[in-house]
């Protein structure tokens, strides 16, 4: 039995063929037709009338009705999506409806795969069952990622409030010593100058005691009194002495106050080329809190882009991939046993762990041994005189280049050319335990130092 049409659906049927309008057009009167049905219609009346409530329509041909003709091409392309949707319900090996979910391949199947030797020992449940489940896993591993990246961003913004907090402390320390210097200053200047009074005041009391004495008296001792108070008075203003600065420096203080603690905070803050992305990390990888540190352990579900099988390469990649431009970061190894460096194109990040010939360029280091290859290709033995602590991946995209160097000695070790054409993304792999992979932060230099830098490293590859 045929399904009733909905009533949205009736809305777009055609009056005469019932059917979903084709190039639909409007009378006067309000009414839509399809154009070839109105038009057949007229053909076989002899007359342009409405089918539906025969008004004549005076005009030669009647406009199309864009905003249904919209609608009914939504309509249909919705209903072949549809369609397309309830074939892939279908299980296209035995042609069974896909009722159960596969846990350990996580896919759907039917109940003949179940039955079936790739199947029979692995935990199939109902589809409903098995979505509602899904569902509260994935939301919890987002609820439990956000949370987690919040506590990281509390904590950084904590840090640079705490230094903030001690250049404040800081500051007002060295204006109240500043403070308490002046103020000593002050009182032992005052001192002085109270003691220089009262030797005057004094001064002038013996002199005015000799000067009310007899005059015989008196005579006698002009002399002395007259060559005193000239050699005092002109000592006095001839030398006088430079009161010390006791008012407090203010502009040293407050000039330019932000600037100098930005400047002192950019220090602080180390600037990591390369941020590593949690989301494309293998399970048995764990990140640092500030993304720069990779280290290998055991099982982990910091990331959602993996399956839940603990297979493929120990991997992670950069969280910003690079179109142009050259580009360079620096990867403290140490004594780490077991790793590789690279770069990965953006169509071979879904495959990164069965790659076949092309999407990703290597350097690596294994059993004491290092070498270099293209993707799913094994790493081909590579001469290195000594041993390497450090890596610098330096990536000239518009010149078609890959190179790694030991930053430490300035030594070139090789170099992959390919002639680029979509993103690719820095490449991490890190199997060894015991030692952690770190991206290293870089200072911030003028562009055109950093220009010339990579110029220069450019030039040693090519002279080579």
């Amino acid at each position: 039995m045929a399904t009733q049409p909905s009533h949205f659906e009736e809305n777009l049927l055609c009056p005469v063929c019932r059917d979903i309008f084709r190039d639909p057009v409007l009378l006067l009167c309000s009414h839509s037709f399809c154009w070839v049905c109105l038009d057949q219609y007229w053909e076989l009346s002899g007359s342009q009338m409405c089918p539906v409530c025969r008004t004549d329509f005076c005009m030669d041909r009647p406009p199309c009705n864009r905003a249904l003709k919209d609608l009914c091409e939504i309509f249909l392309q919705e209903r072949k999506n549809l369609m397309s949707v309830e074939a892939e319900l279908f299980c296209s090996v035995h042609g069974e409806k896909l009722k159960l979910f596969c846990e350990e391949d996580e896919h759907l199947v039917c109940s003949v795969c179940v039955n079936n030797d790739i199947h029979v020992k692995h935990t199939c449940r109902p589809v409903d069952e098995a979505a509602v489940a899904l569902k509260v896993q994935f939301a919890l591993s987002v609820r439990s990622s956000t949370e987690q990246t919040e506590a990281h961003i509390k904590k950084q913004f904590e840090q640079l409030h705490q230094f903030l907090r001690d250049e404040e402390a800081a500051r007002i320390t060295a204006l109240r010593e500043e403070e308490e210097k002046k103020r000593k200053l002050s009182e032992e200047q005052m001192m002085r100058i109270n003691s220089e009074l009262s030797s005057l005041v004094e001064r002038m009391r013996i002199t005015e005691e000799e000067i009310e004495s007899s005059n015989i008296s008196f005579l006698l001792k002009y002399k002395v009194l007259t060559d005193g108070c000239s050699s005092s008075t002109q000592c006095n203003s001839a030398c006088p002495e430079k009161l010390p600065k006791v008012l407090i420096d203010v502009a040293k203080h407050l000039g330019n106050l932000k600037f100098s603690v930005w400047q002192k905070m950019k220090a602080a803050a180390k600037y990591i080329p390369v941020i590593l992305d949690p989301n494309t990390a293998h399970p048995c990888l764990h990140l640092s809190d500030n993304l720069s540190d990779v280290w290998f352990g055991q099982w982990s579900r910091q990331a959602l882009g993996y399956t839940n099988k603990c297979e493929g390469y120990s991997s992670v990649l950069g969280s910003e991939g690079f179109s142009s431009g050259t580009h360079y970061w620096d990867v403290e190894v140490g004594d780490n046993t077991t790793w590789v460096l690279g770069v990965i194109s953006e169509s071979a990040i879904q495959t990164r762990d069965n790659l076949s010939s092309s999407g990703l360029w290597r350097l690596g280091f294994h059993n004491g041994t290092y070498g270099q290859g293209l993707s799913g290709d094994f790493l081909m033995p590579l001469a290195v005189k000594q041993k390497v602590q450090r890596i610098r991946v330096q990536l000239d995209w518009d010149g078609g280049q890959v190179s790694f160097f030991n930053p430490l000695t300035d030594t070139h070790l090789h170099t992959f050319k390919h002639t680029f054409s979509e993103r690719v993304f820095p490449y991490f792999c890190n199997v060894c335990p015991s030692q952690a992979l770190r991206i290293l932060p870089v200072e911030m230099a003028p562009a055109g130092l950093e220009v010339q830098r990579l110029s220069a490293l450019t030039s040693k590859i090519e002279s080579k």
